[in-house]
């Protein structure tokens, strides 16, 4: 069976993922602070707890080595705050944008090489970015640099794994602006911190927003690619 881990899999694009990837007949294992009433094969942690994950993937690797056809970790999981001028950001906020979006992603991703190293599977590593990550945005300084970062992060593990007998195909994909907690926080910000809030209002009011239903689909349809390390190691779901 084709096992998928998905991080930040309780809502939003998260959500929409592991519910579209079960109906497929795939094994889901979620991680996320919050566990849905619904939800089975789910671990709850949270991900700035960064010296927890190396031991939460390692069991949920070896609980389905046997039994797997193919692994997927899907790094989703990502927080925007803090929004505010580079000169007002709180330390604290700073510290845990880095480790969700950032140290997260690379520990989670350096655990699933490292233990599927000899495994002759498929194996595939999707990291969720953001065009955040490709142009700067005033009041997103931590955001901007931790999708930056996780967008080159994927770039050395591409040439690296390209290297290796039995390769991690890896993407780095930008969804396209959604309609999900992340957008709300942003519109709820404060014009001073962040000031191109007018015009995330305005996508809002025109329905310029996706939904996280149809991104899903779409990063779904990115999974099931044939070739689907040509797709990238860098991708816009829009440009697809």
């Amino acid at each position: 069976m084709d096992v998928v881990i998905v991080t930040g899999a309780s809502k939003g694009i998260g959500h929409e993922l592991r519910e579209q990837l079960q109906a497929a007949g795939k094994r889901v294992i979620g991680i996320a602070r919050t566990v849905p009433q619904d939800a089975t094969n789910f671990v709850p942690a949270d991900l700035a707890k960064t010296n927890l994950l190396e031991g939460i993937l390692t069991s949920i690797i070896d609980e389905n080595s046997e039994t797997a056809t193919s692994f997927t970790l899907i790094n989703n999981a990502g927080i925007v705050d803090p929004i505010g001028l580079v000169g007002n950001l709180n330390a604290v906020e700073i510290e845990k944008s880095i480790a969700v979006n950032l140290t997260a992603p690379i520990i989670l991703s350096n655990t699933f090489i490292e233990k599927l190293r000899d495994v002759q599977v498929p194996k595939r590593i999707l990291n969720i970015s953001s065009g955040a990550g490709r142009n700067p945005y005033e009041g997103w300084g931590a955001y901007c640099t931790t999708k930056a970062g996780l967008d080159h992060f994927s770039r050395v593990v591409a040439m690296e794994q390209a290297n290796e007998q039995y390769p991690v195909e890896i993407v780095s994909i930008a969804p396209g602006i959604i309609d999900t907690d992340m957008q709300r926080t942003i519109r709820s910000s404060d014009e001073g911190a962040f000031p191109l809030l007018d015009q995330f209002i305005t996508y809002k009011e025109q329905g310029i927003l996706s939904s996280a239903k149809e991104t899903a689909e779409k990063l779904f349809a990115v999974l099931e690619h044939a070739d689907f390390k040509s797709i990238g190691p860098i991708a816009d779901v829009r440009k697809l």
